[in-house]
């Protein structure tokens, strides 16, 4: 295996986007509407809630994804594919090496907004 294809990593993720994030509009908020009114408290509420789900084994990553996460990558049930070091943002960077391939990391936050991440690969 070469180097430049093990210091990749793969991922998907749900993100809640709150009146924080950089860009306040989503594929499902396309005004901002809720976006504007989310406090970060209440978008960590809500994603530890859908975490618990997914650990608990009640729900699929993929299907909480494609429904609740603010990121276009929902279509594809939060895969965003391959990436590498300095792809990303910091934190979602250093989460996602962090994590062992099938492991769902805690909150963490991006100016994107708060995320839970899934490393796939």
């Amino acid at each position: 295996m070469s180097s430049s294809s093990s210091d990749k990593v793969r991922a998907s993720h749900i993100l809640i986007k709150h009146e924080g994030s950089r860009r306040k509009a989503s594929w499902k908020d396309p005004e901002g509407r809720i976006i504007s009114n989310t406090t970060r408290d209440a978008a960590v509420s809500q994603l530890q809630a859908l975490r618990e789900d997914i650990v608990s084994g009640k729900s699929k990553f993929e299907d909480v994804a494609s429904r609740y996460s603010d990121c276009s990558s929902a279509k594809r049930g939060g895969d965003l594919g391959s990436f590498g070091r300095k792809q990303m943002q910091k934190p979602f960077e250093d989460a996602t090496y962090a994590l062992k391939v099938g492991e769902i990391s805690d909150i963490v936050d991006t100016d994107s907004g708060v995320h839970i991440i899934k490393r796939t690969g």
